[in-house]
């Protein structure tokens, strides 16, 4: 079984959601111990953002490529490739500015790939990379999850879902530490609740 381990927060040592991604992977491979790992830091190693020299390889063009155009269709081969070897994902997404940062916008932009992780059909879109289970370690200042007012807000796990979903991925499970920003006593509360949904999502 392979886990590729994806962190993406800017804060380093402070950061909630490498936290929570370290107790997931080190909970799975205890229970899993036949687990390997891959770890993808998308700060350390941050892909561009999407731009017209990495979407020409997809349109079809394969003649006459610019040197960039080959440099960047092979960062998307590499990540799209590594995604797509790997059983189980683990994913760091804190939340900044109501989504998610953009290195791992910029990293998902590199899976989306038609006739790799989805492709067109007459009975519409199909995703491509069934049969992984995706694990979602969210990190928020304020608490969105429990009214509707404040989950309308949300552009994170919900915006995960739905390309993870049209990637084929139906097992998305989630470990949420939120209320961060809201002092002590609810931090506390926060890495209790999400200890809880550790152990939760790596029992199966």
């Amino acid at each position: 079984m392979k886990l590729l381990h994806v962190d993406s927060s800017i804060s380093g040592e402070n950061s909630a959601s490498r936290k929570l991604t370290q107790q997931i992977v080190a909970e799975w491979t205890a229970k899993h111990p036949e687990t390997q790992v891959e770890y993808l830091d998308l700060v350390a190693e941050a892909p561009n953002h999407f731009t017209t020299a990495a979407m020409a390889p997809r349109t079809g063009q394969t003649d006459g490529l610019s040197a960039e155009q080959v440099a960047e269709n092979a960062v998307s081969e590499k990540l799209v490739s590594q995604f797509l070897a790997a059983d189980v994902v683990v994913i760091g997404a804190p939340f900044y500015n109501f989504s998610i940062p953009t290195q791992l916008k910029a990293w998902i932009d590199r899976l989306a790939q038609p006739g790799r992780t989805f492709r067109y059909t007459a009975a519409g879109p199909e995703g491509l990379a069934k049969g992984k289970t995706v694990i979602v370690a969210s990190s928020r200042g304020g608490v969105y999850s429990t009214t509707e007012a404040m989950q309308a807000l949300e552009h994170q796990e919900s915006y995960l879902k739905v390309v993870l979903g049209f990637f084929g991925v139906t097992d998305v499970r989630i470990v949420r530490a939120e209320g961060l920003g809201m002092g002590p006593d609810a931090v506390a509360a926060a890495f209790a609740s999400a200890a809880n949904d550790v152990k939760a999502v790596t029992a199966a």
